[in-house]
């Protein structure tokens, strides 16, 4: 890339790195580690219009993403956080593969970080190579920006590269690169970090700085930083449902994995579940079962509590009433989770009006689908044909509710539906527009990953990219999309990729 386009990706791009204002104490300037042939392997046109991205040819998208070359008024760091991982604290992580260029203000004048993954080694590698291979980048990428189709917050997708150099795993491997856009990459292990090391002053000013980015709202209370710490209670309560209601399994829900923004972030072993298992688990790292499906609220109330701890001094200068103020904000996470859990649910099975009884017809719901191993994502899908008396479709013999074992729930589920005022027409319509017929099946991600890996072939790629851009419709032209895995197909172990 030439100065004169590295200067007008400048002038196109409204650059203001916030962050590396900071003291020196937050980040290590760090740049990335150019690679030997980078290759686009895609590219969000879409996102790219959003943050202002200048128009560039495909060679040109290859250098800039790979991190072979750099815009005048980048900056690039790797920032510096701590995270409990599996319940054991390491003092000292930060971005082992990853490298924050700097942050665009977007077309809405909101604030992006824009980052690049697996650009090669930093400070915080602790001896690793700093690099990602194909695959990893591959299903975040998918993941990622599924989650944004799907209309639940996460980090979104710019760019993929390949990067013509292998990485060395369990073997050799092809290597890539992924740009990934976020509101922020702080965690709660940003600020754990602080408080290990009993450094008050950098926790008061990473309060300050989340609050002005985040939550400019918490300045006006009485304790601002117990405002932040609850504000950030409700993101995760909203999104912890979110995932649930698709059947999502983070995989690593370490506090270095979870985002003050509220967006889904670090998308490593992770999964949706085929068959509805509570306790499904894929992470191969995962031997206890710490962050199966049904643990996922739990254990994001216990990250929330690590977030309490660093922020005690700040919340009330007496200590026994800062621990009763933060106790009581915590406690507000498991009503606020179930409520919107619930919330999601009863759109789920095209629920209007609020009833008593509605956990109790749910949960049998799940039961019945337990049982029965039926998939989760078809399952609801096809309550909206079972209750119009539709043909099964894309789903035809792997659809278990139009089977006897549920006819029973089915004729409680009718009756309740009676009970309001709505349409079968518009229950179906709310039920299609939250139950998506396409979710990244983990055995399709992995066949497109084989592929690239084994035959520099990337066509089932560009297909799922563009089946899960339209997760709520049909596309019958897609439906081998939709089904879930036959038996050998089935994947039982995803994998972090470092």
């Amino acid at each position: 890339m030439t100065a004169d386009l590295a200067g007008d990706l400048q002038t196109r791009i409204a650059f203001d790195n916030s962050y590396s204002r900071l003291p020196e104490a937050f980040f290590e300037p760090t740049a990335p580690t150019p690679v030997r042939q980078p290759r686009l392997l895609a590219f969000n046109e879409k996102l790219a219009r959003e943050l202002g991205l200048p128009d560039l040819g495909e060679d040109e998208k290859a250098t800039f993403f790979s991190g072979n070359a750099l815009p005048a008024g980048s900056q690039p760091l790797a920032m510096a956080y701590s995270g409990h991982q599996f319940g054991h604290f390491s003092p000292q992580l930060g971005d082992g593969r990853a490298i924050l260029l700097g942050e665009v203000i977007d077309q809405s004048g909101k604030r992006r970080d824009v980052q690049l993954k697996g650009s090669g080694p930093t400070p915080f590698s602790r001896r690793g190579d700093g690099r990602a291979a194909l695959g990893p980048v591959m299903r975040e990428y998918l993941v990622s920006e599924a989650f944004h189709a799907l209309g639940i917050p996460a980090t979104r997708a710019l760019a993929a590269v390949t990067t013509g150099e292998k990485v060395l795993r369990e073997v050799a491997l092809p290597g890539g690169v992924l740009t990934r856009v976020a509101s922020s990459h702080i965690r709660v292990g940003t600020f754990q970090y602080f408080a290990a090391r009993r450094d008050l002053e950098s926790l008061m000013r990473l309060v300050d700085y989340v609050i002005d980015r985040h939550y400019p709202q918490a300045r006006q209370a009485e304790r601002p930083a117990q405002a932040l710490f609850e504000s950030v209670i409700a993101r995760q309560a909203q999104l912890i449902a979110s995932w649930m209601h698709v059947g999502f399994i983070h995989g690593v829900m370490n506090t270095d994995n979870m985002s003050i923004s509220g967006e889904t972030i670090d998308f490593g072993p992770c999964a949706f579940m085929d068959h509805y298992d509570p306790g499904m688990v894929f992470s191969s790292i995962d031997t206890g079962g710490r962050y199966a499906y049904s643990n996922q609220p739990v254990l994001a109330q216990w990250n929330l509590a690590r977030l309490a701890e660093t922020l005690l001094r700040l919340i009330d200068p007496d200590e026994d009433r800062s621990l009763e103020l933060a106790k009581a904000s915590l406690g507000t996470f498991m009503p606020a989770f179930q409520s919107a859990w619930l919330d999601g649910m009863r759109r789920k099975l095209g629920l209007f009006t609020s009833e008593d009884d509605d956990a109790a017809l749910i949960q049998s719901f799940l039961d019945a689908m337990q049982g029965a191993k039926a998939d989760f994502t078809i399952a609801f899908r096809t309550l909206a044909d079972v209750l119009e008396n539709a043909p099964a479709g894309l789903h035809e013999n792997e659809v278990p509710v139009r089977a006897p074992a549920f006819s029973t729930w089915v004729a409680r589920w009718k009756s309740r539906l009676s009970r309001q005022p709505q349409t079968n027409d518009e229950v179906a319509r709310l039920m299609r527009s939250v139950n998506p017929a396409f979710i990244p099946r983990n055995h399709r991600i992995e066949q497109a990953i084989e592929a690239a890996v084994d035959r520099d072939d990337f066509t089932r790629f560009h297909e799922l990219r563009t089946v899960l851009e339209n997760p709520y419709a049909d596309q019958p032209q897609f439906e081998i999309y939709a089904r879930p895995p036959l038996q050998e197909e089935r994947v039982l172990q995803t994998f972090c990729g470092t």
